[in-house]
């Protein structure tokens, strides 16, 4: 039996709200603690509001950042073990919300402004400002982390030799017959580093530069690690069980690409809030619909249903590492980059429909 099937047992009678119950209660008390945070801080009706208004705010960018985290989490599921998978959607779940959302927004001032960890949350509370002004600092080293895995990522979709659906052929045919070359993916990343650190070095100097690349190697290594250890571990899941896929190598894989999706949406939340607070109990609440959008899509093979939209997830992850890449030189909207994941995301799923009907396919 397949963790798909045994994920799906009894899927069929859900109905989609009831996939979204723990996120609907998750939201209703992270905005009631907003309004209280609010009211507390501001000691107004309006200053209330006004951070309910952000962590609203936050939510959507955070589901909009993600959508496409959940359709690549729900691809790596299905071919998880269903206790593998329980323990993604329960503990990696803690692991996304207070991990990425608050520990590691402090790891990361600890680090930078070299303080204890107490200092840390001190300073959030007390010094937001500049809390928020060494979150910004660090900005580049983790983008060019976070673009490097991910760009990793997508390529590794791509340039498949055993992918035989494809949306947009020209590109995707071509990459699939070059996916025979070892290591293509691997040097077209490193060629877009190399490019990336001689503009960094002509715009910002050799130090920021310095950096970028650095950070980057670390982003390559770490895709190559997890996948290297994931198999490891994987093969001898197989060896010890019998058959199951996807075990504590899948989990590993799915949090690190996790973080490195929560990257962008973390430092961007500091442009609408410098209170680390307000942005844990934003972000915290759009990673619950991003949760529930994945078990929804496991339980309900959505992506088998529909054919491009995980082609469409994996465009967008290339075209966010892009983003994150270019946000080391110069600042794009986190609304950009949201909207544009989530548009080529509805144009998959439209092209998806189309082929459905043409094919006399029930979507």
């Amino acid at each position: 039996m397949t963790s798909g099937t045994t994920a799906s047992t009894g899927a069929g009678h859900r109905s989609t709200l009831q996939y979204f119950r723990w996120a609907f209660i998750v939201t209703a008390i992270g905005l009631g603690l907003g309004l209280w945070l609010g009211f507390s801080t501001e000691h107004t009706v309006g200053g209330a509001m006004k951070v309910f208004f952000i962590v609203c705010v936050l939510a959507v960018l955070e589901i909009s950042l993600s959508f496409d985290n959940a359709i690549v989490n729900a691809n790596k599921l299905k071919d998880m073990t269903p206790k593998w998978q329980q323990r993604f959607l329960t503990w990696g779940i803690l692991i996304a919300v207070f991990g990425m959302r608050i520990v590691f927004p402090l790891l990361i001032v600890v680090i930078a402004a070299n303080v204890g960890p107490w200092t840390a949350i001190v300073m959030a509370a007390s010094q937001p400002e500049e809390y928020s002004r060494i979150m910004h600092d660090a900005h580049l080293p983790i983008a060019a982390f976070g673009g490097t895995f991910l760009m990793m990522v997508a390529l590794s979709f791509f340039f498949d030799h055993e992918k035989d659906v494809h949306w947009v052929r020209w590109i995707e045919e071509k990459a699939t017959q070059y996916s025979s070359v070892k290591g293509i993916e691997i040097a077209f990343v490193l060629v877009i580093m190399l490019v990336f650190s001689e503009v960094i070095e002509s715009w910002k100097g050799a130090a920021s530069a310095t950096v970028f690349f650095h950070a980057a190697i670390w982003g390559l290594l770490t895709f190559l690690l997890v996948e290297v250890l994931g198999g490891i571990l994987d093969r001898s899941q197989e060896l010890m069980e019998g058959a199951a896929r996807g075990g504590l190598g899948a989990f590993l894989y799915l949090e690190v690409l996790d973080a490195s999706f929560s990257f962008d949406g973390v430092i961007g939340a500091f442009a609408l809030s410098s209170n680390l607070f307000i942005i844990a109990i934003g972000l915290g609440v759009g990673a619950m619909y991003v949760r529930s959008m994945t078990i929804m899509l496991v339980e309900k093979g959505t992506l088998a249903q529909y054919r491009y939209l995980e082609h469409g997830a994996f465009y967008a992850i290339l075209i966010l590492s892009v983003i994150m890449y270019v946000q080391t030189l110069t600042h794009i909207p986190e609304v950009i980059t949201g909207l544009g994941g989530a548009a080529l995301i509805g144009f998959a799923l439209w092209s998806s429909i189309r082929w459905n009907r043409k094919n006399a396919i029930a979507a």
